[in-house]
């Protein structure tokens, strides 16, 4: 399976959906950070990939790329950019020849050199034809994402499709399993695993008595565009941390004009990138909700390292670390983030809120949504009108959106800078209205 890394069409989509892109080809090239050629051949590929996913799609709707990849968001359920992950880097010889070889072991169990023949059989005229060691790559790759199964038996090994969960399910399990996994998707993290299993179940549902209207009683679109993008770093960072592992990448930090910079293997076109690489010892990730964002906390030379996910680009795994060290960091990072409301490593301080309660009639949501959210927090003092909520927490800028998102219900006591701080805000905000 190919592993190269498709950063670049990420970051045009992050670009093209999220900021709008630029108003012109040179304009939107440069702020990438590739060339216009670059760019005209990453929006064909990206056209390739939508038209051979939507067939359906009229002539006018399929035109532009920008109009495309919003043709039916309020018809379809399925997140904007997945078709990227479904894409992701299989090249057309392997699109088709693993396309070949499920088919054949979905009917019945085969050996290598029987998949072998069929694919030098089938495959079609102009594709490079596999040899032994490629599908024995293909097979030990679809043996360990859990695709298939190694029967038991001697040599030579036979292989057939894992499907044994989804064969023995009545049609009512079926569709429980299937309303389950949708749900989850949409709603938790990692998101894009779930959506690759849900699109599985219902493929399979259609292929039985199903109609498409019956398996979708749910309609979801609030979908993190960013997270969907950044959950393709997910995967190797965790694997990372699980063994032990350094990781070299190039970092784009989000006060940079660029996202990306392209890799030119002739050194006459090199070209001066604003993003710098890094090598470091992944130790955590965090997922903000507020902001669907994904973070990675290391550890390097200079100590604990923070590291936007999206600014990622070129990511490597490197050598091991010793298991008592890397247990050691990780100690040191977990008493870092104890009084962390997020990522916030800074001096811890105490901060001091009144929330107000609503009226005698409403119930009291704001003191259910504190309880809540509130992380370690505790309510030190309570009356009728009012409670008093005091949280330690690193630094007070992680805390001050949830705290802001309270409105005139939230008064900041303690610190005195920081009630300073907010009112100072609130000011601002309310000069930017004018007097009725």
């Amino acid at each position: 399976m190919a592993k190269e890394s498709f950063d670049k069409e990420i970051q045009f989509l992050r670009m093209l959906v999220l900021t709008s892109g630029a108003f012109s080809r040179q304009q939107f090239a440069e702020r990438l950070g590739i060339s216009v050629h670059t760019f005209d051949k990453t929006i064909r590929r990206l056209k390739d990939v939508i038209s051979s996913m939507h067939q359906h799609l009229p002539q006018e709707q399929s035109a532009e790329l920008s109009e495309t990849i919003r043709f039916s968001y309020y018809d379809s359920t399925d997140p904007l950019l997945l078709f990227l992950f479904r894409a992701k880097s299989v090249k057309e010889s392997e699109s088709q020849r693993i396309s070949l070889l499920l088919g054949a072991m979905n009917e019945q169990a085969r050996s290598a050199m029987e998949l072998l023949d069929m694919c030098c059989d089938s495959l079609s005229p102009g594709l490079p034809l596999p040899d032994e060691k490629t599908i024995r790559s293909d097979l030990k790759y679809l043996e360990e994402v859990g695709v298939i199964l190694k029967e038991p038996g001697p040599r030579p090994y036979r292989y057939r499709i894992q499907d044994d969960l989804v064969r023995s399910l009545s049609n009512d399990e079926l569709i429980d399993l299937y309303d389950f996994v949708d749900v989850m998707a949409n709603t938790q993290v990692p998101s894009v695993q779930g959506y690759l299993l849900r699109d599985g179940l219902k493929k399979h549902l259609l292929r039985g008595q199903f109609e498409q209207h019956a398996i979708e009683p749910f309609l979801y679109k609030y979908h993190y565009y960013s997270r969907i993008l950044d959950e393709a770093h997910l995967f190797t960072l965790l694997h990372a941390i699980r063994h032990r592992r350094r990781v070299r990448f190039l970092y784009f930090s989000p006060k940079s004009e660029k996202s990306y910079a392209s890799k030119n293997t002739n050194p006459l076109f090199e070209r001066d990138t604003a993003g710098k690489a890094h090598k470091t010892l992944p130790l955590k990730i965090v997922y903000d909700h507020q902001y669907g964002r994904w973070y990675l906390l290391s550890h390097s030379r200079e100590g604990i390292r923070k590291y936007r996910m999206e600014g990622i680009t070129q990511i490597e795994e490197d050598e091991s670390v010793d298991e008592v060290w890397h247990e050691e960091k990780k100690n040191e990072l977990q008493e870092k983030l104890r009084y962390s409301w997020l990522i916030d490593t800074g001096k811890p301080v105490t901060v001091r809120v009144r929330f107000y309660n609503p009226g005698d009639s409403e119930p009291n949501f704001v003191k259910e949504r504190v309880l809540l959210q509130g992380q370690w927090g505790q309510i030190v003092s309570e009356d009728e009108y009012s409670f008093i909520y005091e949280i330690t927490i690193n630094g007070t800028t992680e805390i001050k959106p949830w705290l802001r998102s309270f409105g005139s219900s939230c008064e900041v006591l303690e610190p005195i800078r920081f009630r300073r701080e907010m009112i100072a805000e609130w000011k601002e905000i309310q000069s930017y209205y004018e007097s009725v």
